[in-house]
């Protein structure tokens, strides 16, 4: 049976880490430079200077494709158990493997002729 003891050297984990942490953030407070200017306070991504408007939307199109992706990705994810364990799973795991590409595939399909997938310029 496991005793509270067990447990100390994860407490002492998280202390440790939690005083890294906070000393690190006080200590770049401390010392890090504290003068604010204009150009340290513009924005600044990757070196590009900002042109137009943060604020402009986006075309749905973006968005549809980014949870498409997301959607795809995860089902592939479910492929990965299968090829761990082929051997044991026989002919009726193939199957249920065949059935779920097939409605994955399906799906694709689904996509494809909404136009989900196409950009308009």
């Amino acid at each position: 049976m496991e005793t509270a003891s067990s447990y100390i050297p994860i407490l002492i984990l998280f202390v440790v880490a939690f005083a890294f942490v906070a000393g690190t953030i006080v200590a770049t407070h401390l010392l890090g430079p504290s003068r604010k200017t204009d150009e340290k306070l513009e924005n600044f991504e990757s070196g590009i200077e900002k042109v137009g408007n943060a604020r402009q939307p986006f075309a749905i199109k973006y968005f549809l494709v980014a949870i498409l992706f997301v959607l795809f990705d995860v089902e592939v994810i479910f492929f990965y158990p299968y090829a761990a364990n082929f051997k044991e799973l026989g002919w009726e795991g193939f199957a249920a493997v065949v059935t779920f590409v097939g409605l994955f595939f399906v799906m694709y399909l689904y996509v494809r002729k909404k136009g989900a997938l196409n950009w308009e310029k």
